[in-house]
């Protein structure tokens, strides 16, 4: 029953519906995965690790944030002044 990783990014459709964000508004549902996608490549990468597992909160923002907020976002990170903590 229990599936691994690999499989659950394979199978992945649609974000999920997560406690935390029960409103219809999913804008913070959308920026707390791409913060958590990012903190999460910064963890495993300054460890050594694989980062697949990140790969779930990236297609989650992907699924859920538009792409001009995404490509802004980028945009800071690149330039190091992005709002959030990472």
């Amino acid at each position: 029953m229990s599936e691994t990783v690999q499989e659950k990014i394979k199978n992945y459709r649609t974000a999920p519906f997560d406690a935390r964000f029960p409103n219809t508004n999913q804008t913070r549902n959308c920026y707390q995965n791409y913060l958590d996608f990012h903190r999460c490549n910064k963890a495993l990468s300054a460890k050594d690790q694989d980062v697949t597992p990140c790969e779930w909160y990236q297609r989650v923002y992907k699924s859920l944030c538009p792409v001009s907020w995404v490509s802004k976002w980028d945009e800071q990170m690149e330039n190091g002044n992005f709002p959030g903590k990472i």
